[in-house]
């Protein structure tokens, strides 16, 4: 496309788009998005091609779900920025549907194939999506205001009570995502479940609990993508600012259980700990992935006394569970605990860090160099607890996983048959594969399923379509019996046409 040609689509769209988005004009980005459509490639990876059985090369696949998964990117883009310009579900769909707008070519596609109602019914998805993707994300126009955001976020969670055992382990699994996100550079990054595991130091069971019950109701975390294949699913850190929802949302015990309260007494009228807290979240990041800090050894409350101890050394126990976020009775365990292992010393009331508790963490204490004894190793410290071994066991146990899901994809991917394609006037055309003939009645079973006629059970992975024929539903086949067979009839009819 010449320079002269794409100015003056760029003064078409200034002009067109101001009067369907009216709030506020769309950037020169969105715009040759809608009209050009994604002429760098940007929302095209990942979608037309796969890893090879050896997982060595790329395999380029140009296929039907490759080109609908990169046109839902596409009009997934127009949808987010139509959203933060200020305008309508009404006036993403006049962009989508305009027949000169190349961007919108994935939803005429399906307005084509499956009828307008389908296609008006996708774009309400899409802009529900695009929404509330919107209302809990902000704009970031450089990479040094990413990263503002970041400190700002782990200022805030540093200063944030988690209270419980269940808020302790929310704390490391958000931790875990806010190492992520660093490395990404911004609030948008990519992790697995396995992945965050492993730098969290807690079991994928824990860690899908805390996910439902505190970080992604409390606004701290939001699943924008779920991974599939070899990537990752896309997440975005939030500020866990949701209104109605409080603090007691992360307790999984409010007040300390040792005694119970005496309302006569006017006995725990608030919260045995403080409404603010503060740790230095960099230690505990570093040290929550280790072994000694496991359920049955050290656990999350040691890593909170230590990350307090850290951030603001000398302090009584009562400064502790303010600081800390931990019960009473909990710290003077914990310390006890961590006396024992001669990671913490005390002085009258006051305690504070071992002089080389820290040390090959990245941390040095103030006293370091005053001759004190060293604290025990870390890697002894679990095998106190019978500990030891646990964050190698889940790794390999992960591996294994991968490499099982990586075996049945390769599987999935050779009994897969090669499309037949033709090439008309420079267009690809697909050669529908020879169907079945139509299936006996006494094979039919209701809701379009089919009886094994061995078994005469209901088969899992074959249905029978509208034209009654036989039809096999695979995982990553989402289409509707409609639309499967409205693919069919118009495959068929563009290869008797070229025919």
């Amino acid at each position: 496309m010449t320079d002269s040609t794409h100015h003056a689509l760029s003064q078409r769209s200034s002009t067109e788009f101001r009067g369907i988005v009216s709030h506020a004009q769309l950037p020169s980005a969105a715009t040759d998005l809608i009209l050009l459509g994604d002429l760098t490639g940007r929302y095209a990876t990942g979608s037309y091609s796969r890893l090879s059985s050896d997982r060595r090369s790329v395999v380029l696949r140009a296929d039907r779900q490759g080109a609908a998964e990169h046109g839902h990117r596409i009009t997934a883009a127009i949808a987010c920025h139509v959203a933060r310009a200020g305008g309508s579900i009404d006036q993403l769909t006049q962009l989508l549907l305009h027949p000169e707008h190349e961007g919108g070519r994935h939803t005429r596609h399906i307005a084509l194939r499956s009828g307008q109602s389908r296609a008006l019914d996708y774009i309400r998805r899409v802009w529900a999506s695009a929404s509330d993707a919107i209302s809990s994300t902000r704009a970031l126009g450089s990479r040094h205001e990413a990263y503002e955001v970041l400190a700002a976020l782990r200022d805030r969670i540093e200063t944030t009570p988690w209270r419980g055992e269940r808020g302790r382990t929310a704390l490391r699994v958000l931790r875990a995502h806010l190492n992520f996100a660093e490395i990404a550079g911004g609030p948008l990054h990519h992790a697995s479940e396995r992945q965050t595991a492993e730098e969290a130091g807690v079991s994928r069971t824990t860690l899908r609990v805390v996910y439902e019950t505190v970080l992604r109701p409390r606004g701290w975390l939001q699943r924008l993508r779920v991974g599939h294949g070899r990537e990752g699913s896309t997440w975005y850190l939030g500020d866990g600012n949701i209104p109605g929802h409080g603090d007691p949302a992360l307790l999984s015990r409010l007040r300390s259980t040792q005694f119970p309260p005496d309302p006569a007494l006017e006995e725990w009228t608030t919260p045995e700990t403080a409404t603010t807290a503060d740790i230095d979240s960099t230690v505990l990041g570093q040290l929550m992935g280790h072994d000694a800090f496991a359920h049955h050894a050290l656990g999350s409350a040691a890593l909170l006394i230590i990350s307090a101890l850290h951030q603001h050394p000398d302090q009584t126990v009562a400064e502790l569970v303010d600081t800390s976020s931990v019960s009473r009775a909990t710290t003077y365990r914990t310390l006890k605990r961590l006396a024992d292992h001669g990671l913490v010393q005390h002085t009258g009331e006051t305690w504070t860090l071992a002089p080389r508790a820290l040390e090959g963490f990245g941390s040095r204490h103030p006293d370091a160099d005053k001759g004190h004894t060293s604290a025990q190793g870390w890697a002894k410290v679990a095998e106190q607890h019978g500990t030891w071994g646990i964050a190698a066991r889940r790794k390999a146990l992960h591996t294994a996983q991968r490499a099982a899901y990586q075996q049945a994809l390769d599987r999935l991917a050779d009994h897969r048959s090669r499309a037949v394609v033709i090439v008309r006037n420079g267009r690809q055309v697909l050669v529908p594969v020879p169907r079945p003939d139509e299936i006996p009645p006494t094979w039919h079973a209701p809701d379009g399923r089919v009886l094994d006629p061995l078994t005469g059970r209901p088969a899992a992975d074959w249905r029978v379509a509208t034209d009654g024929r036989l039809i096999l539903i695979t995982p990553s086949d989402q289409r509707s019996y409609d639309e499967l067979a409205a693919a069919y009839a118009e495959a068929l009819s563009e290869w008797e046409s070229a025919a």
